[in-house]
């Protein structure tokens, strides 16, 4: 297939750019920058330096699909500035599909978010969970899931929507470089590496069984790999959703002992009050993409995940 990915020289969009080409499809990739780096984009792929808006300068009815992976992504951010999440990540997306039914591209992988659940505790989430966002990042993901049924009913796009939980790991020189960062493994990780002092441990007291919030993390080859099985996937006039998750939450006191032991470096941690809106745990149940999507993890372990995020974040 010829196929346009969006967002495709950031850090999940890039690895999905090689499990792409490496299944044999013809790859272009549309991305600002604002986030990505060109050194993302792997030999083979064509690179269209673009925004989200400018999709329609790129479509034309030789694709066969996109995979939809453009967005701002950062919580913390959407909270200060929700105007610019909604103009990214939805009106952005409208463009794209405006773009994609006007070429006729009848195929489309969404990049959504498991975060648009209500917390369940320690409970697996599945995609009949209930659907109620905390904040204008998830909310902007929920208002594109729902759309696409609707577009799928009157244009007969098929459309797949992958419900990520904690994308981690790495895949070669292909890891996190968020600016600034704000996931939990890359920061425990520059704890290790010297370049913080310690390791900030928000709440020790939520009702899990160390104390420490649950979250599920998932490699993303793992998560590549996905993208590459919703294209067969997608069907014409039908909106699919998927979970994508390990299935099994590791809490955030849990990865610190599992970064120690990966890197044998010592980790200091301060213990701080909880902060505002953090959910006890959020557990995926992807059995969903395993029976429909035949969809298989090669590295479910957390500390395999780790260890290829510390092997590209020690350089």
């Amino acid at each position: 297939m010829k196929l346009l990915v969006t967002g495709g020289a950031g850090y999940i969009g890039s690895a999905t750019v090689v499990a792409l080409l490496a299944a044999g499809h013809a790859v272009e990739v549309l991305d600002d920058l604002s986030t990505g780096f060109a050194d993302n984009v792997p030999d083979g792929a064509v690179l269209h330096e673009l925004p989200l808006s400018a999709a329609a300068q790129v479509l034309d009815p030789t694709y066969d699909g996109v995979l939809h992976l453009a967005a701002k992504i950062s919580v913390a951010e959407s909270v200060c500035k929700p105007d610019l999440y909604f103009d990214v990540n939805v009106r952005g997306t409208m463009s794209l599909l405006d773009a994609m039914r006007t070429n006729d591209v009848k195929r489309l992988i969404f990049s959504s978010t498991g975060s648009m659940y209500a917390s369940a505790g320690l409970e697996p989430l599945t995609e009949e969970s209930t659907v109620d966002p905390q904040n204008p990042y998830a909310a902007s993901k929920s208002i594109v899931d729902m759309m696409l049924p609707w577009e799928c009913q009157a244009s007969g796009l098929g459309a797949v929507s992958l419900r990520y939980f904690n994308a981690a790991g790495a895949s070669g020189q292909l890891g996190e470089r968020h600016t600034p960062e704000t996931h939990l493994i890359p920061m425990v990780l520059d704890v290790a590496a010297g370049r913080r002092e310690e390791f900030l441990l928000f709440g020790d007291d939520y009702p899990t069984p160390d104390g420490t919030p649950v979250r599920d993390y998932i490699h993303i080859e793992d998560l590549a790999t996905a993208h590459v099985l919703a294209l067969e996937a997608a069907e014409p006039g039908k909106h699919k959703i998927y979970n994508l998750g390990n299935g099994r939450g590791f809490s955030n006191r849990e990865v610190v002992d599992a970064v120690r032991e990966v890197t044998g470096r010592p980790v200091p941690v301060r213990t701080a009050p909880r902060r505002e809106g953090d959910a006890v745990a959020s557990v995926a149940s992807a059995d969903k993409a395993r029976t429909e999507l035949g969809w298989r993890q090669a590295k479910p372990e957390l500390r395999d995940i780790i260890a290829d995020a510390w092997a590209f974040h020690r350089g």
